[in-house]
Parts: structure tokens; sequence; C-alpha cells
């Protein structure tokens, strides 16, 4: 039987860094996304938990037991339903400014009622296929820094994938992306907008040459992983004229979707 306790994968990557993860493919594979990434930072005084997943099962009582009597700070790297869906459970979330009213509403996710997967009737059973928005939002922009005691996080704003998100740099040398860069299918605005995010990428690019990273922890499928990441993706997004007239159309995803040997591209 699915619970809490057997839905999410608890990994301690460092002393100082868990992974949270759970299988967005389980919840409705139509995404065309194995993995979604939660982070857990452990300062000395302070707690950061980057996203909080799809809501399926409560998220707050793990993160308790691992967090102990640090204080706790959540970041949503932005708005979108697997990586909100647990914020009712937290007294305040943390999102970009751009996308801080969004994230302070309800949030209907009935989309997810067609999933092939029976984990969905968990949804169902609870009558939850709307998020209620959480209990306070604050916002974040560029330049933003956190002390968590030890460690410290300066936010970035990595607009493309939507206009809020933010990738996060540790003093440590690690750089949580978001959705703003990982392997596997990459969800991308329109091609007008492609300039958008091929910035957002540079930026990333430009920590790399500043000796700022190390190490680049996504929020779906592989982590860590290395500058090659960034330098596939931006190739990849700048050279898609090449295979655009493979394109194929996705009616649940109202999107194109074109492949080479690094992404789905998802447009």
């Amino acid at each position: 039987m699915l619970n809490a306790e057997n839905w999410y994968e608890i990994i301690e990557h460092k002393n100082y860094l868990f992974v949270i993860r759970e299988k967005l493919e389980e919840v409705d594979p139509r995404f065309l996304t194995i993995y979604t990434n939660m982070y857990l930072i452990l300062g000395s005084q302070k707690a950061l938990l980057i996203d909080t997943g799809c809501g399926l099962f409560p998220l707050k009582p793990i993160i308790d037991k691992l967090v102990e009597n640090r204080e706790l700070l959540v970041f949503n790297t932005h708005s979108h339903f697997d990586h909100r869906g647990a914020n009712e459970e937290f007294d305040s979330i943390y999102i970009h400014e751009s996308e801080a009213k969004n994230a302070s509403m309800p949030f209907d996710i009935s989309i997810l009622k067609d999933s092939p997967k029976d984990v969905v009737n968990i949804y169902n059973d609870k009558n939850s296929f709307k998020y209620p928005p959480p209990k306070e939002v604050k916002s974040l922009k560029e330049g933003d820094k956190f002390d968590l005691g030890g460690i410290a996080v300066e936010v970035i704003h990595t607009p493309g994938h939507s206009i809020g998100s933010i990738s996060l740099l540790t003093n440590k040398g690690e750089l949580f992306t978001g959705d703003t860069a990982h392997y596997g299918s990459m969800y991308l605005p329109k091609r007008k907008q492609f300039p958008i995010i091929l910035n957002s990428i540079l930026k990333l690019k430009d920590l790399f040459d500043a000796n700022k990273v190390q190490e680049i922890y996504p929020s779906h499928e592989r982590y860590p992983v290395g500058r090659e990441l960034l330098d596939d993706l931006y190739s990849g997004i700048s050279n898609i004229e090449k295979i655009w007239d493979t394109k194929q159309k996705d009616r649940f995803l109202h999107a194109w979707i074109l492949e080479d040997s690094n992404f789905k591209y998802v447009i």
C-alpha cells in the first residue's frame, strides 16, 4: 500500500544535503518525466527545502525529522504543480516576486483525473484535485541571499521555463537549477521566447566561468551533473531549427515534441 514513507525516496547525498525524490511518471506518465527531485539543505541554524513536490502524501512530517530544531525555509523554484503540491503544509513559502500572486491562489490539477496511473485515485479519495494556497507567500528577487549557518544561498532569476523560475547557488558550489536545466524532457517557451531561456542558461554558464559552481542539481531526472548539461542544452536550443521538421504534436500537453540525443523538447 502506498504511503508517505514508501512514496518518497530519501537520499542523504552529503551530510548537509538530502534529496527527496518522487516518481512523477507514477502520477501521470503523460508529462514525459520520471523523477521530481526536491532538495533539503541543512545549515547549522536554518534549513532550506527546495520545492514541495506533487502533494500526493504529507511531506512536512518527513522534512521535520530531518530538520530537527532548525528553522525551516521553503522555496518554490516556480509555481508549476509538481513543485508546489505540499505548500499548504508549511507556514510560509518563498517564490519569485513575478509568481507570488499565482502561488497565493488555489491551483486546479483536475487534468490529472484522466491519468492512466491508479495512484491518481489517492487524489480523488482526498477530493484534492485543487491545491489550496499556502498560509503565507513571501517574494524572492534576483540577488537575495540567505544565511543558513555555515551555508549561504543566493537567488538567481532564470526565466524561460516560466516567468519567475529561479536557480539557487550555495557558497559550497552547488547550483540548483529547478526546471531551467535538466536532462530528459525540457519544457520550453514558444520559439520567439527562446532568447529568454538562452540568456538564463548563459547566466548559469557564467557562474562556472567564475569558478562559483562545482555541481548542478536539477529538479528532474539525473543529479548531480556538470557544466555539460548547460553546454548541451544551450547548443540544443540554439540549433533546434535543424530538427524542427521532425516535430510531433502532443495533444495532452498542447505542445510540439522534438528530440535530439540529449533532450526531449516540449514546446
